[in-house]
């Protein structure tokens, strides 16, 4: 086993235990930072692969970007946590059906007839004037310009999504009303009394 797999494996292992994690943490915000790490290790695997580009990129803009933006929403959203304890139960057969389906499907996918060095070889090394993100725009733009359309559609529901939980209804909200701060006047907010001055006797002097 050379030094690159015992690399891989590692990032791997980090990766499908991160993972986990993300599905059986309790606290929301645990599970998140858990989603953080498996994005690390999968930019380190992506550099063993020579996608230099996508490895940096998932971690400037996933982890610095998108993970902070799920963080926001995740302590604004006062998640109900006795609620989805009650729900599951009730869910638990059609998720062990879920559960079964996607092993089924995984199974069926990984293996050693469609993985491996063998069917899959390890890139050539690159000569020194390649350009990767070049590649990576050619191909993003012209077979896959329609899913990477419908990816950005799906990202935009899903923020829409968020902004509506948050603000829904039967939860009481401080909202700023842009017309009455503009409608405002002074005698609304400033009152003027008019007090007589009391008067003080200079200091050493007997008013008697």
């Amino acid at each position: 086993m050379t030094f690159i797999e015992l690399i891989f494996y590692a990032f791997s292992t980090v990766a499908i235990g991160s993972a986990t994690m993300v599905v059986a943490a309790k606290n929301p915000v645990h599970g998140a930072l858990c989603l953080v790490m498996t994005f690390v290790a999968m930019a380190g695997i992506w550099v063993l692969l020579q996608a230099e580009f996508l490895a940096l990129i998932l971690v400037l803009v996933y982890v610095g970007a998108v993970m902070t933006l799920f963080l926001f929403v995740v302590m604004m959203l006062s998640v109900d946590r006795v609620g989805f304890r009650e729900g599951f139960v009730r869910y638990l057969p059609f998720g062990l059906l879920v559960v079964l389906m996607v092993i089924g499907i995984v199974l069926s996918i990984v293996g050693p007839s469609r993985f491996g060095l063998t069917q899959v070889p390890a890139p050539i090394p690159a000569p020194s004037n390649y350009n990767n993100v070049a590649d990576l725009g050619m191909v993003l733009y012209t077979r896959y310009a329609y899913p990477f359309e419908i990816a950005a559609v799906l990202l935009l529901t899903a923020i829409i999504a968020a902004i509506a939980l948050t603000f829904g209804k039967g939860k009481k909200h401080r909202r700023q009303s842009p017309s009455k701060q503009i409608a405002v006047r002074r005698e609304d907010c400033v009152r003027l009394v008019d007090m007589p001055s009391e008067k003080t006797n200079p200091p050493g002097i007997d008013p008697a």
